[in-house]
């Protein structure tokens, strides 16, 4: 089931609205959140971003109080000396914060969300992440700690990462791989809001993971299957997982994202453990995400 940004003038007028804060491990200059940062904003909702001054991946989920800057941000992206949180003067839902993931997304959530939206935002987001965040990375990956971080104070977190890129200046000429998953990610987001609310279960996150895109595969958003997974392999003692696609065994996400063709994959996690979610969990997002879900090929 192929299903892209075009079809979601389908959706109810109600997900043009949606309060977002984004964030990242990336740093607020990396390319791939600004592009994400637009590609929601074009779709009609309502975002600030709060990342990282400075490329925090593999910090999971360090927290410190931000700090005044001792050398530059990112790709020059503010001097030496700028205070602790900042923003671009050309547009200030554009925000650094020196200091963690998590720590970022806490500040956009209790701070910035009270500036620009009059209160808590109804959704966050994280990524997309320079490189995949499959299985045990779950647990050292910031883009992951920060979504995690929204979760655990009561707002629904969604991480998003793409195999595809490196860490490079949003001044950068854009590239294929980058405007591919930020349509992908503008779908789930946008997919799960139009479901209505609660949008997830209490202290659950979504994390949702995509294969290589290139010029001769996987590069268009209407190429790519959404598949129902797991973060961890199952053991002989794990309970069964919600049935779907004929079975009570989800695949793992890497297993997701290995299989050839253009398959991502969206797990559901526990916030506090960041392992995976119960079959009850696991069938609210199937119900809130099915018009986008597919199986893996048999």
């Amino acid at each position: 089931m192929h299903f892209h940004l075009l079809a979601l003038s389908l959706l109810p007028l109600t997900v043009h609205s949606t309060n977002v804060v984004l964030s990242n491990d990336d740093g607020w200059a990396e390319i791939n959140i600004r592009t994400f940062y637009n590609a929601l904003t074009a779709a009609g909702d309502s975002v600030v971003l709060s990342a990282p001054a400075e490329n925090e991946s593999g910090t999971g989920s360090s927290d410190a109080p931000a700090t005044t800057l001792t050398e530059e941000c990112e790709f020059d992206s503010c001097p030496v000396g700028s205070p602790p949180e900042g923003n671009n003067a050309s547009d200030p839902r554009l925000n650094y914060v020196n200091s963690y993931p998590v720590t970022s997304m806490r500040y956009g959530i209790q701070t910035l969300s009270s500036i620009y939206f009059g209160g808590a935002p109804d959704i966050a987001v994280s990524g997309f992440n320079v490189g995949a965040n499959l299985g045990s990375t779950v647990l050292i990956s910031g883009t992951v700690g920060a979504a995690t971080e929204a979760s655990i104070e009561g707002i629904p977190g969604l991480a998003f990462s793409g195999t595809t890129g490196s860490q490079t200046a949003y001044t950068a000429a854009p590239e294929t791989y980058q405007a591919v998953y930020a349509d992908l990610s503008t779908n789930v987001t946008q997919t799960l809001v139009a479901s209505g609310k609660p949008y997830l279960p209490a202290g659950v996150w979504l994390n949702v993971n995509y294969p290589a895109v290139s010029s001769s595969a996987c590069s268009s958003p209407a190429d790519f299957d959404f598949v129902l997974s797991r973060i961890n392999a199952a053991t002989n003692g794990t309970p069964s997982d919600v049935e779907t696609c004929g079975s009570t065994r989800l695949p793992t996400e890497t297993s997701v994202v290995d299989t050839s063709g253009c398959y991502a994959s969206i797990s559901v996690g526990i916030a506090t453990t960041k392992a995976d979610a119960n079959s009850t969990e696991q069938a609210v997002v199937l119900g809130k995400l099915k018009s986008i879900l597919s199986c893996l090929p048999s």
